[in-house]
Parts: C-alpha cells; structure tokens; sequence
C-alpha cells in the first residue's frame, strides 16, 4: 500500500469515528470518490500530493498532502466553518493509525479556506492535511 492511501483510510476513519464530525455530515457522506455533484452536506477526500522527504539517506519518508473537500447547501459559509472546525479537531485530536507499513511522524492540518459555490446555493470548504510518514522495516 502507498503511503498516500494509508493517510486517506487514517483520515476516513478518523472523520467516520467522530461523533463531532458525523453530527454535521453523515458518516454515509465522508466519501472518496469522482463524482459530481457531493452530496449535500458532504467531506470528500479529494486530491493527494506526494513529496519525497529526502531527510534520511534510507529515504523511508515521505510527505502527503491531502485535499478535504466540504459541501454544503446553505447562502452563508457559516455551516461548512463548523464542519471544517470538526474536521480538523478530529485531525489534530491524536497521531493517525497508518496500519503495519507507515508510521506517523508528524501530521497538521496546514490550512483552510471557505468560498462560496458558483451555483449561488452551496459553500465550499477547503482542508490540506499536511502528513510526515516514514515506511515501518518488515
């Protein structure tokens, strides 16, 4: 398994697993997938970036950018702040379980931003979860 996919099962299940997060969205609704539109209100686990770390010589790390998308219909972006809030107090909460392969060296959610959905009727928020993970030996 990729490191990248590793951090995005971590991430679902640690959104899925927190009743602050699935009192706003639907655990049904914290989906990776292509499709449009999301559900409303939704959290997609959208694009991941993966950058080689290149600080050990055995080059084991690696840092993954993932991209968290929140939807939801509403005129303000009040409801997708909350979400987003949720999100990344779930995040932040403790070291994310990466399985037998990776472990966590270090994790943050680097940023957020909230804009209103051209369609005139659904916000749009924006999570980057910023992960060090390093290749466990076997």
């Amino acid at each position: 398994m990729s490191a990248d996919l590793a951090i995005q099962i971590a991430i679902r299940a640690r959104l899925v697993a927190t009743s602050a997060v699935t009192d706003l969205v639907p655990a049904s609704n914290i989906l990776d997938r292509n499709a449009t539109p999301a559900p409303r209100p939704s959290i997609v686990i959208g694009e991941a970036q993966v950058v080689d770390e290149g600080s050990t010589i055995a080059r084991t790390r690696e840092r993954v950018f993932h991209t968290i998308h929140i939807w939801k219909t509403e005129l303000s972006r009040e409801g997708v702040k909350e979400i987003l809030a949720a999100a990344r107090a779930a995040i932040r909460s403790t070291r994310l379980d990466l399985g037998a392969e990776y472990h966590c060296v270090d994790w943050r959610v680097s940023s957020t931003r909230t804009m209103s959905d051209p369609d005139g009727e659904s916000s749009h928020g924006v999570m980057v979860v910023d992960v060090l993970a390093e290749e466990v030996a076997t």
